[in-house]
């Protein structure tokens, strides 16, 4: 079986082709048992199948948005057909999930509004969907990756980031993630993602004037981010011109009870398993054709004001300024922990996030800002975990959702907006 025989193969093949990255060859494909083949769905699509998505599904609404599309892409014709029921189910997905979020529109079901995970769960089935499908016309398998690309791109606003031009108002770009743990429990939500549904689109006031946010949503996925995800929704973003950002904020589920604001990022991938139970070792790769400094950096440090985002009264949920890494000391061969940052000449082992994809994503986009010049905060911040009520915390018996599970999320996305809000306030426009 060739390495496109695989559907993560498929979505690293695609991403790794489409420009603006000049990018010369795909990364390792997945193992067949992890990964779509032509036997059957990935990791994350038979996770479908559990009673908790289905109930997600079912009570938000958007367990009619997988078989739409599956219809609709029958109906296709041509490939040219194809790309563009993808396209505009893709983006009509994330735009109802924006618009629930922020109470616009039939709410389809008695599910929070605030919940990010139909998004997730409804994207899963059009993933699956499209992996299925057996068109009436011819379709490579690198044609299915660039649907599949198109697809998750769409769905997860990456796409649709439109900061407005001009002197009069300030620009920021927020990024969220997808639930995960889910093999642990799949009724988790993520309140990065939930703190971007709510924030899309949505203007601030600060004592310096407006502020546009604009977000997107990222997989859980070692192989996605390799293969130049990242860079490639925020780089146009982060380019000189009329529409460059004046902030941006990476977001991630960190520690319980408290807001972390990551001082460090560490190059180093520690390996814990993805969403699709993948696990990747070593130093981030940075796809060719990516602005980056030479030699790749161990470290990269936030440029967030974090000193008056600790100070500011954001919310019920301390700000610490984590100022933590592992690392290798110059000259040694074992990783050593400090607590105020990594020494000269140190190898990284993890960031003040960890040395997971939070941990990643901070290192990516500071890396990004710091190759192409960008002088503007930025950094990543650390949610507090969403908690379900203390009755409800046993994923074989408790419920998809509680009053405290929604309360915990909302307020969660309360202090996102206010930490977010004391950032745009240091820019002067």
């Amino acid at each position: 079986m060739s390495t496109f025989r695989t559907r993560i193969g498929w979505l690293a093949a695609a991403l790794l082709t489409v420009a603006p990255l000049a990018v010369a060859a795909p990364v390792a494909a997945a193992p067949a048992d992890a990964a779509r083949t032509a036997d059957g769905p990935t990791v994350e699509e038979r996770r479908l199948g559990l009673e908790a998505p289905r109930e997600i599904l079912r009570r938000s609404g958007f367990d009619r948005v997988a078989p739409q599309f599956a219809r609709a892409l029958a109906g296709a014709r041509s490939s040219a057909a194809a790309q563009r029921v993808v396209t505009r189910y893709g983006q009509h997905l994330w735009d109802r999930a924006v618009a629930r979020a922020q109470g616009r529109g039939p709410a389809g079901g008695d599910l929070s509004r605030d919940d990010d995970r139909p998004l997730y769960w409804a994207r899963l089935g059009m993933t699956r969907a499209l992996g299925e499908w057996q068109p009436a016309f011819p379709l490579s398998e690198a044609k299915r990756a660039a649907l599949l690309a198109e697809l998750e791109r769409t769905s997860r606003g990456q796409d649709s980031i439109r900061l407005p031009g001009g002197k009069g108002i300030k620009r920021i770009l927020v990024t969220g993630f997808d639930p995960f743990q889910l093999d642990a429990d799949p009724r988790r939500s993520n309140p990065s993602g939930a703190a971007a549904l709510a924030l899309d689109g949505t203007t601030i006031r600060t004592a310096s004037g407006p502020a546009r946010i604009e977000t997107a949503i990222f997989p859980v996925r070692w192989d996605d981010f390799a293969a130049g995800a990242v860079e490639r929704a925020l780089l146009p973003h982060f380019k000189a011109g009329p529409r460059q950002i004046d902030a941006f904020t990476t977001i991630s589920q960190g520690r319980p009870g408290q807001f972390d604001v990551e001082r460090t990022n560490g190059a180093w991938r520690g390996g814990y398993g993805d969403n699709l139970n993948l696990s990747r070792t070593g130093v981030a790769p940075v796809p060719p054709g990516v602005p980056t400094p030479k030699p790749q950096p161990q470290w990269t440090t936030t440029s967030l004001p974090y000193q008056q985002i600790v100070a500011a009264k954001t919310g019920p949920f301390p700000v610490r300024d984590n100022t933590s890494v592992t690392e290798i000391p110059a000259g040694g061969d074992t990783p050593v922990v400090r607590p105020d940052g990594p020494t000269p000449g140190s190898v990284a082992r993890a960031g003040g996030g960890g040395d997971y994809l939070s941990n990643e994503i901070a290192y990516r986009a500071t890396l990004l800002r710091d190759a192409v010049g960008l002088n503007a905060p930025g950094g990543h911040l650390h949610t507090p975990i969403l908690e379900f009520a203390a009755d409800n915390t046993n994923p074989a018996t408790g419920t998809v959702t509680d009053p405290t599970f929604v309360h915990n999320r909302r307020t969660i996305t309360a202090q996102v907006r206010a930490v977010i809000s004391v950032t745009a306030s240091t820019v002067r426009r």
